[in-house]
């Protein structure tokens, strides 16, 4: 549900002034307004705002029908949010910027580290005349350490931070996941961070920085694969779509298509070889318990490939729901989006935008259902610099809740 105009939002009243751009930032900051909060995003005027903005082909359309400034990747970031224009590498640009800040929560940036020490806008600057700010920095490999001045773009901190080499399939080169994940991982990691550092602002009145790498999280989201070779110091391999600590949990084919298994234990498995004929392999020793099933893993799996190759798709998922072992379909993003599911559960909302066909766009739900403080869609993504006419009205709101 939308919730109503008036309903609560948990972070009403919070300010944040926005410097980031592309993806981890603007995930945070979307976040952050879905919740409720005041969300000031700083553009270029240089540059035409956010990169964004110009990675088509796909863009909501003007009323004209010409493409607007609104791309689909923009849009994936940006809603709940005012845009203004400020050049910081201008005196008049710096000082709009400082007296946002002075008047901000939270401040959010992700230039390179020491990028901003030239306008006055870092940290330590920052934080020195507003102590009670929560500042938080996203960089590719963070503020310290010896690649901490390299540029970080996701696919490059997929690459570096390991997770490339446990995608794809195990006779096939590394793949990237197919969307920016260590962006927008790294994004919920700063929004988590940022609501600590406030509860700990709220309670000293002390704020603080946040240092957060593109690569840091990436390597804390490596999650049981990171801790196997941890614990193991066996170097994890691709599998393709199969586990490395439980089998069978693969994509299989069947007659018309793919389907997914999910056998989590012993007893699944049993009932998963009793709905197709295979209750030979469920009282072998080679198979009986999930670690038989991890070293004889290659065997068991061409089995199960046999017994599904001739049953169509819709038989083995009811085959598997009727005696409870996980099982599922693998959707093109159109099925997945179009589902009942989807629709029950508002993962696709329509958001009015003025100036833009049809009066309105599509963008994906915020998955977060709060019983008392609803997700509510305030605004649509702005237009590049929409708002920049409203600073001196913007600052005149916030001065009065001082």
């Amino acid at each position: 549900m939308m919730g109503s105009s008036d309903s609560p939002m948990a972070l009403d009243g919070l300010v944040v002034l926005d410097l980031s751009r592309i993806l981890a930032g603007p995930t945070a900051t979307q976040m952050l307004g879905d919740l409720g909060a005041l969300v000031i995003k700083v553009e270029n005027p240089r540059t035409g705002g956010d990169d964004t903005r110009s990675w088509g082909p796909h863009y909501a359309r003007n009323e004209d029908g010409s493409a607007s400034d609104l791309s689909a990747y923009f849009m994936a970031a940006n809603r709940n949010k005012r845009s203004i224009s400020v050049d910081l590498s201008s005196d008049e640009g710096q000082r709009t910027v400082r007296e946002l800040a002075a008047r901000a929560d939270v401040v959010i940036e992700n230039y390179k580290p020491g990028g901003l020490v030239k306008y006055g806008l870092d940290h330590a600057t920052l934080l020195a005349a507003h102590p009670g700010l929560v500042y938080c920095s996203i960089s590719g490999f963070g503020q310290t350490g010896p690649n901490s001045a390299q540029p970080g773009y996701d696919l490059m901190a997929q690459g570096f931070g390991g997770i490339m080499s446990l995608t794809g399939q195990p006779d096939g080169p590394p793949n990237k996941v197919g969307v920016g994940i260590a962006d927008v991982m790294c994004g919920m990691y700063a929004t988590i961070g940022i609501l600590a550092a406030l509860r700990h602002r709220d309670q000293t009145g002390h704020g603080q920085h946040i240092d957060l790498a593109l690569v840091d999280s990436q390597m804390a989201w490596l999650i049981n694969e990171g801790t196997n070779f941890l614990t193991s110091g066996q170097v994890p391999e691709r599998r393709g779509n199969a586990h490395p600590n439980i089998v069978p949990y693969d994509a299989f084919a069947c007659a018309d298509g793919h389907v997914l298994l999910a056998v989590g234990n012993d007893a699944q498995f049993a009932r998963l070889c009793d709905a197709f004929g295979l209750a030979d392999l469920a009282a072998s020793d080679d198979y009986r318990t999930n670690l038989a099933r991890i070293e004889n893993r290659v065997a068991l799996t061409a089995a199960i490939a046999e017994a599904l190759t001739d049953v169509p798709a819709a038989e083995v998922l009811a085959r598997c729901h009727a005696v409870k072992v996980p099982a599922g379909p693998i959707h093109t993003v159109d099925a997945a989006l179009r589902s009942d599911q989807a629709q029950a559960r508002d993962a696709v909302v329509t958001v009015p935008a003025e100036g833009i066909r049809d009066g309105a766009v599509q963008l994906l739900g915020n998955p977060l259902k709060f019983s008392r403080t609803p997700v509510r869609y305030r605004h649509a993504p702005p237009r590049f610099g929409q708002d920049t006419d409203k600073i001196a009205e913007i600052l005149e709101h916030l001065a009065k809740r001082d």
